[in-house]
């Protein structure tokens, strides 16, 4: 594929891996799954799942602003959750970011993650 880009954003967290922080291929972003780091600090922001929803969405904004699109570019998402008792809270913050028609979505509840998140997201976004 000769159209595929990495997309890097300075006030999103690195990545901690061998992996991106988004992939740009042709028309699409693959945004990788966005723990709730705080860029600037280094480390995990909140301890409700209310307040670490909002940093892993904001990092998710400022991934995709660095791709020249917006979280109304999203079609598609997944969460990752600490523990699925915490999809209200989760949900309640979600829809603060995200507006008609919204994004297709599956949240799993998994062992763990890291850093000890309560909350991952990842995201598709389309031009």
């Amino acid at each position: 594929m000769t159209d595929k880009k990495e997309i890097r954003a300075e006030k999103a967290p690195a990545a901690i891996g061998p992996y991106s922080q988004a992939v740009k291929a042709g028309r699409t972003v693959y945004v990788s799954g966005q723990l709730p780091i705080d860029a600037q600090a280094g480390k995990i922001t909140g301890e409700t799942i209310r307040e670490q929803t909002t940093q892993s969405l904001k990092n998710l904004e400022f991934i995709l602003k660095e791709a020249g699109m917006d979280l109304s570019n999203v079609v598609k998402t997944t969460v990752l959750l600490n523990d699925i008792n915490d999809f209200a809270g989760m949900n309640e913050v979600y829809s603060t970011f995200f507006a008609e028609p919204y994004p297709a979505r599956a949240a799993y509840q998994v062992a763990a993650l890291p850093a000890g998140a309560l909350v991952e997201i990842e995201a598709v976004a389309v031009e």
